[in-house]
């Protein structure tokens, strides 16, 4: 069992981990510019917007294929190595993508998704190490995953005004400048970092069966796989849905909007510091299933929503189910994978990653059979066998060892 150990307050830790915080909201930014100025970058590279929308897809793939591949390569190397490395691939690729062809979107695109399938998972594991492996590791992991989301909520009125100066590809430039300035600040901290593991390195294939036998490591992989798939679905249609229901504009659907990641963002922050408070250990599991069990009963209620104000809280609901969800999943896979972390949230975020790509997908087939409710349905019930998932991780905790 995980000694209990106080935990940091979040100022010192934001104060020591700055650098690494900043480095997980900037890997958010070149799709948030790519999606901020879809129109225009589709107008100059000569292309229709459908065409070049679909250029997103290239970079969930890679993200997809890169973090399962590299997954077991993730901790053979010093994390903020990786973690600048990404940060250099991202600057490139942001760079490429301001040339404004076809091509080179294309390749935008492509490695901007391999560059973080490869940051994210390393600035994960680079935080958590700063504490070692008691509660403050799982809060640090979760202070990245809080700034991430605060940044998807944030990211596009920041690009739109110095867009105003200097364009979409002057976005794109100025990232790549602050990636690789990020990249070269962590490697001169490298040496503020914690002793390494004097374990043995495993195989590429022994650290699959190594990941595979840490316990509850793949209903968690599960369990974040289906929840992503659940919540980004409901998020792709739910612009539709307050139109088709609640005839709200575009404009009023964007507060509507703020409140899901304003929500999503509070959960992730608070519920973080929450589960990970010194003597909180044996709390995290309850948390996941609590969590995932209010996310059932908002995903399937918000499809009949009587009127705008149920559908508005069941809005704000999800949004801190789901963050909750999120947070105990990292938590739980930092505090139990050890030295191999990095690879265990590589592996998770490649899961979030076809999750993405599911959800919409699943949703619309829902949505083409059975209306609405038809959605609720396929949402439900991806939401229901991530609890059973989540149930499966409680039990081998409560039949564990003390």
């Amino acid at each position: 069992m995980t000694v209990a150990e106080p935990v940091p307050g979040d100022l010192r830790m934001i104060r020591t981990l700055w650098p690494v915080l900043l480095a997980s909201a900037v890997g958010l930014v070149p799709f948030t510019v790519f999606s901020t100025f879809l129109v225009p970058i589709a107008g100059e590279a000569g292309t229709s917007v459908a065409t070049m929308g679909s250029l997103r897809g290239l970079g969930g793939l890679a993200a997809l294929l890169v973090g399962t591949a590299l997954a077991p390569l993730i901790d053979r190397v010093p994390r903020e190595w990786t973690a600048a490395g990404g940060l250099v691939l991202l600057g490139l690729s942001s760079v490429i993508g301001a040339l404004g062809d076809l091509l080179a979107l294309a390749a935008f695109c492509l490695l901007i998704g391999a560059a973080t399938a490869v940051l994210n998972p390393a600035l994960g594991a680079a935080a958590a190490d700063r504490y070692g492996s008691g509660a403050a590791a799982g809060r640090a992991a979760t202070l990245v995953t809080a700034t991430q989301s605060l940044t998807a909520m944030l990211a596009a009125p920041v690009v739109a005004l110095p867009a105003l100066l200097w364009g979409w590809r002057g976005d794109l430039i100025a990232l790549g400048a602050v990636a690789v300035l990020l990249a070269v600040i962590l490697l001169g901290r490298r040496g503020e970092a914690v002793a390494e593991s004097d374990q043995p390195r495993l195989g590429y294939l022994a650290s699959f069966r190594a990941l595979a036998a840490v316990p509850g490591a793949l209903p968690l992989v599960l369990v974040a796989a289906l929840r992503t798939s659940a919540f980004m679905g409901y998020l792709a249609y739910l612009a539709a849905f307050y139109d088709e229901r609640f005839a709200l504009s575009p404009e009023v659907f964007a507060f509507v909007w703020t409140l899901s990641g304003a929500s999503f963002f509070v959960g992730n922050l608070l519920v973080g510091r929450f589960i990970n408070a010194a003597g909180a250990s044996t709390r995290i599991e309850a948390v996941l299933v609590g969590g995932l069990v209010v996310a059932l009963a908002a995903i399937i209620g918000f499809y009949f929503s009587p009127v705008l104000p149920v559908a508005l809280v069941l809005t704000a609901v999800l949004g801190l189910a789901h963050a909750t969800v999120a947070a105990c999943v990292v938590s739980l896979l930092v505090h139990r994978s050890g030295s191999l972390r990095g690879s265990a949230l590589s592996i998770n975020a490649a899961g979030m990653s076809l999750g993405v790509f599911a959800g919409a997908g699943l949703g619309g087939i829902g949505l083409g059979l059975g209306g609405y409710p038809g959605t609720a349905a396929v949402f439900g019930g991806l939401t229901l066998v991530a609890l059973l998932a989540g149930a499966m991780v409680l039990r081998g905790r409560s039949t564990g060892p003390a």
